[in-house]
């Protein structure tokens, strides 16, 4: 029998893989802890993650049960409507005396009711451009806050301790009962409801700006330090509201133009274009320091996502229009220097005003830290109170405030742009009435205690 050369090598690779595979197994029977060869181990299974605990609703005593009802037909004083928290559904399972069915509906109507008092109604796009984190509520802390407040029966007090304590934010609860801002009864609780998105603490020392006001203010210990006119980003560059750390700030710095308007500037004389090493195609535009560069003379450094952060100007003019909304999207921050050189300076720090400005004239670019970083809010209010009380409204410059009332009312999503639909929305917000069931009565709100001395949103 005849064997081509090509059936000789088939038959010797057979023989070659049965010696390996044979080969392998002698050494796994020889060797009772050898691994198994590569080939043969099967890939391990993703390891599910564990689903979450869900805790049965513990027990409600009727007592307490009837003290939540009592906070529900209330929530009206902080500009939230009462029936969003079943308040018929609870009375009628504390009316069923049915132990079973009150620990449901009660801690439902809890969970959203501490939720709301801590976040807010409106959630998610609703909020438009709104990056603020708040970690006021967590899931544990929720049930550790429930399971608190009936333990020692003060469910009304372990949920008002979730509103904030911000002055401006009691007085326009006041301002919700005054019959004189009836008119202005959505502005008053959409902008409650933006307080409520804040963190409850804001530390006791920030900067915040508020974009439909213009205006930039160090708080500390509740007193506005130092305040300032403001331009905030123009129609088509919004501004987006945030929250970041300020670390410093950027003496003599360069401008990175953002690459949406680099198209602006690419080729003008007085800007650098930053090229590929290999390939010599413009990556981006650079502007450097001197008396035309767009960021002035300094910029805060505040790390966030969007690379929005307050800054100086060469453009200062702008500060004398009512309206100022003019940038790509940053803060621009009158008389910014001051600013700088107070928090520069501050606990002995190395960098004292006369430091400041010799750096400024040098032209050299350098980073100046401050001893004490603290947060910045760059937010979105379109009403404050003065110093009597009465409601200020500013002018909703990116048009947001109907799309939080259709969120408040639990309404479709009014058009941006539409002033007929928040006309609507307002007039129903001002007559609508929520019934509560009459077999408890609610309680009246008082007022909180207003203190609005050097308050950072009061107008000028």
């Amino acid at each position: 029998m005849k064997f081509s050369s090509r059936t000789l090598v088939a038959a010797l690779a057979g023989v070659i893989s049965l010696a390996s595979a044979a080969s392998a197994f002698a050494q796994v029977t020889t060797d009772p802890i050898a691994p198994l060869p590569t080939a043969q181990l099967p890939a391990p299974l993703p390891t599910p993650p564990a689903p979450p605990v869900v805790l049965p609703p513990p027990f409600w005593p009727v007592a307490d049960a009837t003290d939540l009802l009592s906070v529900i037909q209330s929530v009206g004083a902080e500009g939230l409507t009462p029936r969003d928290y079943n308040p018929a559904g609870l009375a009628d399972a504390i009316a069923s005396r049915d132990a079973n069915r009150v620990a449901q509906v009660a801690t439902d109507s809890f969970n959203k009711l501490s939720s709301d008092f801590a976040f807010g109604h409106v959630r998610g796009e609703d909020r438009i451009d709104w990056h603020v984190v708040d970690g006021d509520l967590t899931n544990d802390r929720q049930r550790a806050l429930l399971d608190l407040a009936l333990s020692t029966h003060r469910i009304g007090d372990a949920l008002r301790g979730l509103l904030p304590t911000h002055p401006q934010y009691g007085a326009l609860r006041v301002a919700l009962t005054d019959p004189i801002n009836a008119a202005q009864v959505n502005t008053i609780r959409l902008n409650m409801d933006r307080w409520r998105w804040l963190p409850r603490d804001l530390s006791t020392r920030y900067i915040i700006a508020n974009v439909p006001a213009y205006t930039a203010t160090l708080v500390e210990n509740g007193v506005a330090i130092s305040r300032h006119k403001a331009v905030a980003g123009a129609i088509k560059t919004p501004t987006p509201q945030l929250s970041a750390m300020a670390t410093g700030v950027i003496l003599n710095p360069w401008w990175e133009v953002p690459t949406s308007i680099s198209h602006e500037v690419a080729g003008k004389g007085g800007f650098v274009a930053v090229k590929n090493a290999t390939t010599g195609a413009v990556q981006r535009w650079r502007q450097p320091p001197g008396p035309a560069n767009a960021l002035g003379q300094m910029k805060f450094v505040m790390p966030n996502p969007y690379a929005i952060y307050l800054h100086d100007t060469n453009a200062k003019s702008r500060f004398n229009s009512s309206v100022r909304a003019f940038s790509h999207g940053c803060v621009r921050t009158d008389k910014i220097g001051d600013l700088a050189r107070l928090l520069l300076s501050e606990d002995a720090g190395t960098w004292d005003p006369d430091k400041v400005s010799m750096t400024l004239a040098s032209k050299k670019t350098q980073m100046a830290s401050f001893v004490k970083p603290l947060p910045v809010y760059i937010v979105y209010f379109t009403a404050a109170a003065a110093l009597d009380g009465t409601i200020v409204r500013y002018d909703d410059v990116y048009k947001r405030d109907g799309t939080v009332i259709a969120a408040l009312l639990n309404q479709p999503r009014a058009a941006k742009k539409s002033t007929a639909a928040e006309a609507s929305l307002a007039k129903d917000a001002t007559t609508a009435a929520d019934t509560a069931p009459a077999a408890v009565s609610a309680p009246k709100p008082k007022p909180a205690p207003i203190k609005l001395q050097n308050d950072p949103l009061r107008p000028r």
